[in-house]
């Protein structure tokens, strides 16, 4: 008889970063190993629609009650279950009441994954009104119920064994058959560099620290920064291109980009921060430069795959030099995929995977 598998998370299927390449893209390996697999999200489609949208508060509050009546089921449902996987948090508010239900009434085995450092604050401004409501003090509870806790990087994850022993790093992964690099792109000298970044409406206050930067750049040298994104930046940019999000079109669209951008502030949050922004580009043979904050001091070896850039003058200096040189950013592009296949894919973290279930 298959052993069953209850995926809990936030958000719809298909639709956030995190959840997709944390769990959502190893369905398949884990249905070759012999587990079935069923999912709960909290908010449904029609709340995901409005969630990050400034007001909307009725629409959202009709979505935290559908999402709470959801969650009710599991207090009988769950018991179905061999394993239950919760992706961050069972519920947006409160104390970790269903996850001690789960792991202690019901006596499953409740398999903790976190990708950021969310013991900490860091509400979006859209949702600032719920802050105080999030209860942030749970991750720690939820360690210590959790049968095995699975973790995007080594920060996480010395925050997680002050609460359990059995914690497993298991880096945010690419599937490199999907991310592809377009083969008939070819540099063209009569175009402007493009350069891009990609992200959500929590992570664009990190583009803005080096708009300084693109305007210098953009003085001396055709360039375009394009801007993949759910909403447009609210700051000027040089020769903007922005283009929102698009799951069909993610792909063809970071296609475009000659250089990947990655700044952060360093701060504990950042350090939580699992460099998949870096990682896409690389994956695409696009050659990253990013702050040498927490992860990406490992992911992007600098001047091999890339660079870092700790100051505006360093961020001027090494997009200058990938701005000028075609040849350098092919090779950069080219080691930065063969590091993600060997490292950072869904191919070799898969049986990783399947072992949080043993």
């Amino acid at each position: 008889m298959k052993k069953r598998i209850l995926f809990l998370a936030p958000y719809p299927e298909g639709e956030a970063p995190s959840q997709r390449f944390r769990f959502e893209q190893y369905y398949s390996c884990l249905r070759e190993a012999g587990f079935e697999v069923h999912f709960q999200s909290f908010w449904d489609q029609r709340a995901w629609q409005v969630l990050y949208r400034p007001g909307a508060w009725g629409a959202k509050l009709l979505g935290m009650l559908r999402g709470f009546v959801r969650r009710l089921t599991l207090l009988w449902r769950a018991r179905r279950y061999d394993f239950v996987f919760v992706h961050r948090e069972v519920a947006p508010i409160g104390p970790p009441f269903f996850e001690w239900w789960i792991s202690k009434i019901l006596n499953k085995r409740l398999v903790y994954d976190f990708d950021d450092a969310i013991w900490l604050p860091n509400t979006s401004q859209q949702n600032r009104i719920a802050a105080f409501l999030k209860w942030h003090s749970k991750v720690k509870h939820i360690c210590r119920y959790a049968y095995k806790i699975s973790v995007g990087n080594d920060y996480l994850a010395a925050f997680a064994r002050q609460w359990n022993t059995n914690v497993v790093v298991i880096p945010t992964t690419i599937d490199t058959g999907y991310h592809r690099p377009d083969g008939q792109k070819k540099p063209d000298s009569s175009k402007p560099v493009v350069l891009g970044w990609t992200g959500t409406h929590s992570t664009l206050p990190y583009l803005q620290t080096i708009a300084p930067v693109l305007w210098k750049l953009a003085e001396a040298h055709p360039i375009k920064v394009r801007v993949i994104c759910n909403v447009a930046p609210d700051f000027e940019l040089p020769s903007l291109e922005f283009v929102p999000w698009s799951k069909e079109r993610e792909i063809e669209d970071l296609q475009t980009i000659d250089i990947g951008l990655m700044p952060l502030i360093e701060d504990a949050w950042a350090k939580g921060k699992c460099g998949f922004k870096a990682l896409q580009y690389m994956a695409l043979e696009i050659p990253p430069v990013v702050s040498p904050v927490g992860v990406n001091t490992r992911i992007v070896a600098h001047g091999q795959r890339g660079f870092w850039a700790h100051s505006s003058a360093e961020w001027l200096h090494y997009l200058e030099l990938l701005v000028k040189d075609a040849a350098l950013r092919a090779r950069f592009g080219a080691e930065g995929r063969r590091f993600v296949e060997q490292h950072y894919s869904v191919h070799a973290h898969q049986m990783s995977v399947v072992r949080l279930f043993a």
